[in-house]
């Protein structure tokens, strides 16, 4: 028999704290399940198996009622969501006791939580993040599953943030997620908007969608006075604060941010404007202005070991929200030892004399922001192994080779995480973009491809091992093997 109380379940879930799930695997007797499908699994093929497991409530859509036996069964039309606002009753975050920051962009996300981790740390104060390599807080160290937790997972998570003490946190916050409600109910303190280039159309279908998707941490999530930080060099990051202001009626919540002098302060915003003083192969120096529309409010200058005028950006974004959240410039000294993330242009250190990194770059646009990187810093020539995942949006592959071959002298070719795609048809796919390379290299066995781009390596000369970056498994069909870009590196490199 169907129940359609929602809300009546919710005020059960807050009074009760029920066992809660989105995965049968894991229902517990007397809880409840959610069924809820992804992009390739429909979740109501695992409501039998959630009931047999003793799941005492079920959760779907209307359509699916009928066909429920052996449990209660609670009708809504946006089960993510359901999930969500269940979760956040069972473990009472809808408000938190700290400050946390959403970032999200195709590129940026994980160096920019990364950041604001250690700005927080450097001021005493306990933190946590949770994003694509780990989620972390004190007590807690793991690496993570995926960029952004199912919604249970996630109140879970917050719950034992707030438990742990934890006084500021950081998360990253995928388009996906957003899109699937997935950061529902979060009431975040913060937001930041890094950038949107082209990523996920195999998912977003379009553009538009894409954005519409990342908007919903400004636009769409509660607290609508959380402070705003939004990058303004690129189109849709100048969209989103017109889409902001057309909302709120107002800007001063916000602090945009760019390295484009000719961006103003828009609307009534502040500006965090970065200038770039050096960038070398020993890191960043980078002067800020601090503006409003009536002219400079403040100034001042950082160093950072970090690489790269797209790291300049990452630095002013975590900026830019911190000014929002009450930290001052005299905070920010601390990013002179940030030393960055594992697979972010990570220094595969070696007795050889050869500048060896690794990159999880594996859009367009972030091959071409780390290539450039490289290319700034003064390298003699730059080799680039990389190539492109499987069953992921095709349109990208030959830009990826474009990338490359605009920046790179040699273009090492080879497998990403191929999955369920012939890794040779992936190739394909790439090789039209390299039409225009120096010198292309083609190997589908991604250790093969190293050592070929190792051989070529000489001093001044630096390797960029691009596309996987943290990961330590290729998944090939549905399985992952171990397989570690730095410690393949470091073997090979121990044999020269």
């Amino acid at each position: 028999m169907s129940d359609a109380s929602l809300m009546g379940l919710i005020k059960t879930m807050a009074d009760e704290r029920l066992p809660l799930s989105v995965d049968s695997r894991r229902v517990e007797q007397g809880g409840v399940f959610v069924s809820v499908s992804g992009s390739r699994d429909d979740g109501a093929a695992y409501i039998a198996d959630a009931v047999r497991r003793g799941a005492a409530v079920i959760v779907c859509t209307p359509d699916l009622a009928d066909q429920i036996e052996g449990a209660r069964v609670v009708t809504t039309n946006n089960p993510r969501l359901a999930a969500a606002r269940l979760a956040a009753a069972r473990w009472n975050t809808a408000a938190l006791p700290f400050a946390l920051v959403g970032v999200t962009g195709t590129n940026g996300k994980t160096t920019s939580t990364y950041l604001l981790e250690h700005l927080f740390a450097s001021r005493g104060l306990p933190s946590g993040v949770i994003g694509t390599i780990a989620t972390r807080w004190p007590g807690h160290d793991a690496p993570s599953a995926m960029t952004t937790p199912d919604g249970p997972d996630l109140h879970a998570m917050l719950a034992q943030m707030a438990q742990a003490g934890v006084r500021y946190a950081a998360m990253e916050v995928s388009s996906h997620a957003l899109d699937q409600d997935r950061a529902a109910c979060i009431p975040f303190s913060g937001a930041v908007f890094t950038n949107l280039t082209q990523d996920h159309l195999d998912y977003h279908k379009t553009f538009e969608a894409y954005y519409a998707a990342k908007a919903r941490l400004f636009l769409g999530l509660p607290k609508a006075d959380k402070a705003m930080a939004v990058g303004v060099d690129g189109a849709w990051g100048r969209r989103l604060v017109r889409d902001i202001f057309a909302q709120y009626g107002t800007t001063q919540n916000l602090v945009t941010f760019g390295l484009d002098p000719a961006a103003p302060a828009a609307g009534g915003a502040r500006h965090l404007e970065g200038r770039l003083i050096s960038s070398t192969t020993r890191g960043l120096h980078l002067a800020m202005r601090l503006l409003d529309e009536n002219g400079l409010v403040d100034h001042w200058d950082i160093t950072s070991p970090l690489v790269g005028a797209f790291n300049a950006e990452n630095l002013l974004a975590v900026q830019a929200v911190a000014l929002g959240l009450g930290f001052t410039p005299a905070n920010f000294g601390c990013f002179t030892d940030f030393c960055g993330v594992p697979g972010r242009l990570e220094r595969i250190r070696n007795d050889k004399g050869l500048d060896v990194f690794v990159d999880y770059a594996h859009t367009p646009d972030a091959l071409t922001n780390v290539l450039s990187a490289l290319r700034g810093a003064g390298f003699e020539r730059i080799v680039c192994v990389f190539g492109c995942g499987g069953n992921r949006d095709r349109t990208k592959r030959p830009l990826m080779g474009q990338a490359v071959a605009k920046d790179a002298d040699v273009a090492v070719l080879t497998s990403d995480n191929p999955r369920h795609e012939d890794p040779q048809a992936i190739m394909r796919d790439v090789m039209p973009g390299l039409s225009a390379a120096k010198q292309v290299i083609t190997d589908p066995d991604r250790r093969e491809a190293m050592r070929k781009a190792l051989d070529l390596l000489r001093p001044g000369d630096a390797l960029l091992v691009a596309g996987k970056g943290h990961e330590t498994t290729q998944q090939i069909g549905d399985v992952k093997h171990p397989f570690s870009d730095q410690q393949t590196l470091r073997e090979l490199l121990s044999c020269l």
